[in-house]
């Protein structure tokens, strides 16, 4: 399956729910005016796009059809494929110019944060990377087995130590053998504790003065891992944790099973925090680079 096939397939219960009411709102309508705008924000709030960020898309479409002189409710699909691919555009991709460099994955528990993990090493291996997988994520010895899992099914190294272990002696660890191993890319796993943010702090801080200490000049990315189906409440939790760390990137997974991919828009829109990848599936290639236009067809059809 190619790469839009998977975007348009893992987008399919949004697409199916939003174009579905899309379409059926149009036919109400023989011209563009307030009240067809009106609906269209309702509509689109209800696929999570999010209250500000589909008053600021309907926004954008009033002067797209004022500027094109359209008058026929029909082209409203075309320019809202247009609009968002345009809202959501810019640099997603991963910023791994050092070697080694440095990504450090954070999430709740259940949000697919190890299977993200697994998934990305096995992408960066096939593009050629030399990968390597600390288990920083101590503090359940699940989140330890289960990465151990996902080490062996992408064939990529993994440091690890015992439950309860010091997180940035992990890192510690795994950087010092990236080092000795010629090493491209070191993703390490941490626990992604929301109940105290000082705790998350304190820990994130301590792991980056690691970092920074035995990799003074490596790239290093920050990448939140958020669940799809949890629509608004995944922006929500991003905003908490921007409070909480320096997030560079996000990864919406579970896409494909939900109608709520509007979140994407909010996420990008509101947070000003780039969607680096989405999750479309159960599949050990199925975390694919987030790409603005192949998105917004796959969210719109053709």
């Amino acid at each position: 399956m190619g790469f839009f096939n998977k975007i348009g397939e893992g987008l399919r219960k949004t697409r199916d729910s939003l174009m579905g009411t899309v379409n059926g709102m149009l036919k109400a309508f023989t011209k563009i005016d307030d009240e067809l705008f009106e609906e269209l924000q309702e509509i689109l709030i209800t696929a999570d796009v999010g209250v500000a960020t589909a008053d600021t898309l309907c926004e954008k479409l009033r002067i797209l059809v004022k500027e094109r002189g359209e008058t026929d409710p029909d082209a409203i699909r075309g320019l809202l494929r247009e609009t968002v691919a345009e809202m959501i555009s810019g640099d997603a991709s991963l910023q791994l110019t050092t070697t080694p460099s440095v990504v450090l994955v954070i999430g709740v528990n259940g949000v697919g944060k190890t299977t993200t993990i697994g998934k990305l090493a096995a992408r960066l291996k096939a593009d050629g990377k030399k990968v390597l997988l600390g288990a920083a994520d101590t503090f359940r010895a699940a989140a330890i087995e289960q990465l151990e899992v996902w080490a062996q099914r992408a064939d990529v190294e993994l440091v690890k130590h015992a439950a309860n272990a010091d997180p940035a002696a992990v890192v510690f660890d795994a950087l010092s053998a990236a080092k000795a191993r010629g090493i491209d890319v070191v993703i390490c796993d941490t626990a992604g504790r929301l109940h105290n943010k000082k705790n998350l702090m304190d820990e994130l801080a301590k792991i980056r003065r690691v970092i920074e200490r035995e990799l003074p000049n490596a790239a290093c990315e920050v990448l939140l891992v958020l669940d799809a189906t949890t629509g608004q409440n995944a922006v929500n939790q991003a905003r908490e944790f921007l409070q909480a760390a320096g997030i560079t990137g996000i990864v919406l997974t579970k896409l494909d099973g939900t109608a709520r991919g509007g979140v994407v828009l909010t996420v990008h829109e509101e947070l000003g925090v780039p969607v680096k990848y989405i999750g479309v599936g159960e599949g050990i290639d199925d975390l694919q680079p987030f790409d603005a236009d192949s998105f917004a067809q796959g969210l719109f059809g053709e």
